[in-house]
């Protein structure tokens, strides 16, 4: 099979049609397939000033979308509903941050000396407890947790000075600019991308730009749902129980639940030290509890009936997207790795039709009968 008939010598071809050969084939392609990948992720870190606001403003305009729609069936043109409903938006928003910020703005430093209170006793806990920890490891561990949250890898590095004033508000006005254009004429701008595309790729291309609203705009205001219920449960435990700073520490868990599965079990740690120092161990136990059961309530009932199980990822999924993210674009990352990994989900899911995933094995063909 792999010599030629005339002269009886190997083809050329024979190196690459046996078993090692195509090896070969897929893996160089599987290099240049990795290589492109890692170059478009290089590109976009580069370019994440711009590149962050454009995902943000896509995931509040899938979920403030609908007003948008509703308004517009009510006889109101696309540029008014916009501005309506961007108005509306700040004015909300732009009140309860007012309100929060007047309410816990003495408060911070408190909170932060609470914290740091209810670390040393509980290090003096581990040092002296039953079974004895070296404190020259217990230091280590301190300083390497410290070290980790202020690194350039956990957060987007040193938010001081002139430099990162004017990026933080160039990329506010960046999504307030982009925002309004993908809620005025969004339809528009994807009809724009779908000219080039014709019959099945047209198709999937359409799937695509209804299943991924959809679930961004699902995915968000069951997240503010969630992170809404976590902030007064606790924080109506915390007052409950009578424990210090409960307003700013419900405050603290409502935005740390917009990262999902980590950001609620550290506002919750932090909660339980706070009450360690005010109120003893018996408290912060009892505060521990409560998170421990808002979280397993959160899991097992609040996700699955909020959001529905088409947007619910597997933890460790979820917790290789979070540190992806986190190390690509830090805090922003982390916040908006999960969303853009439950949107490429669902892409596959309706990739080769309405209920039939990319990764799916294509149907077998039937052989005839034979006669």
């Amino acid at each position: 099979m792999g010599e030629d008939d005339n002269t009886g010598r190997p083809s050329i071809r024979a190196p690459w049609t046996d078993g090692l050969g195509r090896l070969g084939i897929r893996s160089g392609q599987l290099i240049l397939v990795i290589t492109l990948a890692s170059v478009v992720v290089f590109g976009l870190v580069q370019l994440k000033l711009v590149v962050i606001p454009v995902l943000i403003s896509v995931i509040l305009a899938a979920a403030i979308a609908p007003l948008v729609g509703w308004l517009r069936r009510r006889g109101l043109s696309a540029m008014l509903a916009t501005w309506l409903t961007l108005l509306a938006g700040v004015l909300v928003f732009g009140g309860i941050i007012t309100l929060i910020v007047f309410a816990v703005r003495n408060q911070w430093g408190e909170l932060a000396q609470a914290g740091s209170d209810g670390l040393d006793e509980l290090q003096a806990f581990l040092a002296d407890g039953p079974i004895p920890i070296d404190q020259a490891q217990l230091d280590d561990a301190r300083a390497a947790l410290v070290d980790f949250i202020t690194s350039s890898q956990f957060g987007t590095g040193a938010i001081a000075g002139a430099s990162a004033a004017a990026e933080a508000i160039t990329g506010i006005l960046l999504v307030a600019v982009i925002l309004f254009f993908f809620l005025k004429d969004g339809d528009g701008i994807w009809a724009f991308f779908l000219r080039p595309f014709r019959g099945e790729r047209l198709e999937r291309m359409r799937r695509i730009g209804d299943t991924a609203p959809r679930v961004l705009g699902g995915y968000v205001r069951g997240t503010a749902i969630i992170a809404l219920v976590d902030a007064v449960a606790i924080g109506g435990g915390l007052a409950i129980l009578q424990v210090p700073l409960a307003l700013p520490l419900a405050v603290i868990i409502f935005l740390t639940a917009f990262i999902p599965l980590i950001g609620a079990t550290v506002a919750g740690i932090l909660a339980a030290l706070v009450a360690l120092v005010a109120n003893g161990p018996v408290v912060a136990l009892i505060v521990l509890g409560i998170v421990i059961v808002v979280n397993q309530l959160e899991g097992d009932l609040l996700q699955p009936l909020v959001m529905g199980q088409s947007l619910k990822l597997h933890p460790l999924v979820i917790l290789v997207a979070l540190t992806a993210g986190t190390i690509l674009g830090g805090i922003a990352g982390a916040v908006l790795a999960v969303p853009i990994t439950a949107v490429g989900w669902a892409i596959l899911k309706v990739w080769n039709g309405p209920d039939e995933s990319l990764l799916a094995r294509p149907p077998r063909k039937r052989r005839a009968a034979s006669v």
